[in-house]
């Protein structure tokens, strides 16, 4: 069920239904990375072998031949022919491929894409894959700590925009981490478009950030900084109020939440929210306040990509290159997973993809690799055998509970565990949301206690 000859180890077991023969071959000839000879390794294998680098991370390059052509008639190549390959590929290929594959996946009916009429999607950067610590990685990223002496790994900075529905990547850019969140995001607003309402952390609330993102014609829910004090210009009756950031009319939120445990330990927090969603009637503060949460599912995104696929685990490459190619792989490959999960998601209607488990995507599609099944298996099965694992263990509903942060890296910022907040994992049973308006407009705010449940949308 592969191809034949030379072609053989050019396969990535049932995902290459979601990244098959024809595309491979339509990037690398975009790329003029197609080879001029008929080789021993032709470049199709050689962009279907840097993929399966990033699905077996703790393989080196005769490992991961080992797993392509495990049930083929193929020998196996010197780890300088392997090396070779790679770099007459190139990372052009990948970052073409990447491309394809990237955007929304969810239906305006799958659970959790949706909030009234806009699709949810959320910016978040991760600075968090470490590669190999050589002389050329450290002139294109540095190191970190370079103000208390070098310390760790060099790290590239990561900016991808996720459909939070489905955990999708609509985009991704990377490079070093000196440039800043904000200017690696301004790359990624050509992908927004009115049918979005992005969600945004503290950290992308600089008005003339937001400015940009309303040109775009999209919408925006973004958590303010203390520091900010907006001006009131209007007061709504559902405790919001307009005001002006940017030079954009916008919606703020301002409110108290409370998470009480089963064990009775209470805390909470001041949140403020801006939103261009004025119409206060169809979308109430408490409404907006509770989708807020929705964009930690971007975190959960990079949990999959960081932890899951590549295992914790340092790059491979040494040289700018090499990065740029494995970093484009390893979203490509990161994104085809995806897919797969969201099509047999979508085949059994009403199923939240919060439910999937993506490691169970993960070792599955490994083992259809090795044995190479379904390669060209039934195009009308749309759920493959990935999709029927990973419906066959889908995670139970998302239980309400607070977990604390574990970091391991001591030079992490996240190191230091929040006041308040509980040290062990216990189960929540009451979120309140009180409404509590312009504060410092107001000695005594009027309190609006309001269910957490969205409201739908026109």
């Amino acid at each position: 069920m592969v191809a034949a000859g030379v072609f053989g180890p050019g396969h990535l077991g049932e995902l290459t239904r979601i990244v098959p023969f024809e595309l491979a071959d339509a990037v690398l000839a975009e790329a003029g990375a197609v080879q001029r000879r008929v080789r021993l390794l032709p470049s199709r294998v050689g962009l279907y072998f840097v993929l399966a680098m990033c699905l077996f991370p703790d393989h080196g390059y005769r490992g991961v031949w080992a797993r392509l052509t495990a049930v083929l008639d193929a020998g196996c190549p010197d780890t300088r022919a392997l090396r070779d390959l790679r770099r007459r590929v190139g990372p052009a290929p990948l970052e073409a491929l990447f491309a394809m594959l990237a955007g929304p996946l969810g239906r305006p009916r799958t659970p959790g894409v949706m909030f009234g009429r806009y699709r949810t999607v959320a910016f978040d950067g991760c600075r968090s894959v470490k590669v190999p610590d050589t002389g050329r990685n450290r002139a294109w990223l540095g190191k970190p700590g370079a103000s208390k002496g070098e310390a760790g790994y060099p790290l590239i900075q990561l900016m991808t925009l996720c459909e939070t529905g489905t955990r999708a990547l609509l985009g991704a850019v990377f490079g070093p981490p000196a440039e800043g969140e904000l200017a690696w995001a301004r790359r990624l607003l050509p992908l927004l478009d009115a049918s979005m309402l992005v969600l945004l952390d503290r950290g992308f609330d600089a008005g003339d950030f937001l400015a940009e993102v309303a040109a775009t014609q999209a919408w925006f829910l973004a958590r303010l900084r203390a520091l900010r004090r907006p001006p009131v210009l209007r007061r709504y009756p559902d405790g919001s109020f307009l005001s002006l950031i940017g030079g954009v009319k916008v919606r703020v939120i301002a409110a108290e939440v409370t998470v009480t445990c089963h064990d009775g330990t209470r805390y909470g927090d001041s949140y403020r929210l801006a939103t261009t969603v004025l119409d206060w009637r169809c979308y109430p503060a408490g409404a907006l306040m509770s989708l807020y949460h929705e964009r930690w599912e971007h975190e959960i995104a990079y949990l999959a990509l960081r932890h899951t696929l590549l295992a914790g685990r340092v790059l491979r490459s040494g040289d700018p290159a090499g990065l740029e190619q494995e970093m484009w792989a390893l979203l490509a490959l990161y994104q085809a997973l995806r897919t797969a999960i969201t099509d047999a998601v979508q085949a059994v209607p009403g199923t939240d993809p919060d439910r999937a488990s993506y490691q169970i995507a993960v070792q599955t599609a490994q083992h259809l690799v090795t044995t190479a099944t379904n390669v060209l298996g039934d195009t009308m099965d749309l759920t493959g055998d990935i999709g029927r694992a990973v419906l066959a263990r889908l995670h139970g509903p998302r239980r309400p509970r607070v977990c604390p942060r574990k970091v391991k890296c001591p030079l992490s910022r996240w190191n230091t565990h929040p006041p308040g907040k509980p040290a062990t994992t216990k189960r929540v049973t009451k979120l309140t949301t009180i409404i509590t308006g312009p504060a410092h407009q107001q000695q005594t705010p009027t309190r609006r206690p309001q269910n957490l449940t969205p409201a739908p949308g026109p």
